[in-house]
């Protein structure tokens, strides 16, 4: 590992931000003191709301973490998509019992970009993560003159080039199993269904060899063996998210983690029917039904469809969540979140070991 995330973290583990209430200051505290990196997420909240968790994370830990931001989406250039698609959801609304909401609740779709960035220079934290784009070169200098480490979410080599030239610390190279959102720079409705998006082996080499900044890897990350992997394919440090989506510090819905090793949900698919842009979900009825229409809207979408997400987890109905998840949920594992972190690493050191031996013999 480089020097900086040697600092960062004992371990090369990573918790990734969960936005939607997976990431609290609970949960990154226990990863922090467990050696490893945890992350809160700033996503859907105000700036005051992500100023009062770092507070109260402060007061949990004094372990290194990071905060990671939305970069602002286009304004919304087909509104009468985002009409027909609440017209199909009417149905939806009234088994729930409940109304769809107003596309843009917030003023904007940039998620308060701006006055997060003022407070995080104001009050800085060890690291900041970007997702959805990246951050112009003068944010980023703005970072680093704090002392700020500062990462940029990528899922192809170019955009990895567009970090780097921006000023990026590092990287983190998000491969098509990663649940949640892809953290495309640009959402291009077109490449939907296309194989476009790189799995995460054949990324991770793409872009050290397109870049020289360290690189963390995320994507379908479950096992201490696959962490020793994708750092034998160049990566510094392993992101993981649905890993701990389980644990108890966790504040994922009941029925969410339950359902990432319920035999109900066999698979996942990238869909939009939740948020308007890809996000990587358990296979249920609201997906299945809807996925083929919803349009390429977000955040308008995901605005559309709060209520009736929270709904569905209010009456205890799955089948009407977003359940975010990697392809590797069905090795989810019911720990405490520093138990996950000392398993995952000891897990690593095993790998390692086995992979040293076997050169050793090989060498023989």
């Amino acid at each position: 590992m480089s020097t900086a995330l040697t600092a960062l973290c004992r371990h090369p583990i990573v918790q990734a931000p969960m936005a939607g209430g997976g990431s609290g200051p609970e949960l990154v505290a226990a990863v922090g003191e467990a050696g490893g990196l945890g992350f809160l997420a700033a996503g859907y909240k105000t700036a005051d709301g992500m100023y009062q968790e770092i507070k109260r994370l402060r007061g949990l830990t004094g372990r290194p973490f990071g905060v990671n931001l939305f970069l602002p989406q286009p304004e919304l250039a087909n509104t009468a998509a985002v009409e027909v698609y609440r017209d199909q959801l009417a149905g939806e609304a009234a088994w729930y019992e409940t109304g769809l909401g107003e596309v843009d609740p917030y003023g904007g779709s940039d998620d308060g970009y701006e006055a997060k960035l003022a407070v995080l220079r104001e009050d800085p934290v060890p690291v900041v993560s970007f997702v959805f784009g990246c951050p112009s070169r003068a944010v980023l200098a703005s970072l680093a003159a704090v002392g700020t480490y500062t990462v940029v979410t990528v899922t192809t080599p170019d955009e990895a080039r567009a970090a780097e030239a921006a000023g990026a610390d590092a990287v983190c190279a998000q491969g098509v199993e990663a649940g949640g959102h892809q953290g495309t720079h640009r959402d291009d409705p077109h490449a939907d269904g296309t194989g476009a998006p790189l799995g995460l082996l054949s990324l991770i080499t793409q872009v050290r060899e397109t870049v020289r900044v360290p690189v963390i890897a995320a994507g379908g990350l479950m096992r201490g063996a696959q962490i020793a992997a994708v750092l034998v394919a160049g990566a510094e440090a392993a992101q993981l998210g649905t890993a701990f989506l389980a644990t108890p510090e966790s504040g994922a819905h009941p029925l969410h983690k339950r359902a990432l090793t319920d035999p109900l949900f066999t698979r996942t698919e990238l869909t939009r029917a939740f948020t308007g842009r890809p996000a990587r979900g358990l296979v249920n009825r609201f997906l299945r039904e809807h996925g083929p229409y919803a349009p390429a809207a977000y955040p308008a979408v995901h605005h559309l469809t709060a209520g009736l997400r929270k709904a569905a987890a209010r009456t205890g109905d799955a089948q009407g969540m977003a359940l975010w998840a990697g392809q590797g949920h069905r090795l989810a594992r019911e720990l405490p979140a520093g138990a996950l972190v000392a398993l995952l690493a000891s897990e690593l050191g095993a790998a390692r070991e086995e992979w040293n031996g076997h050169r050793v013999r090989g060498e023989a």
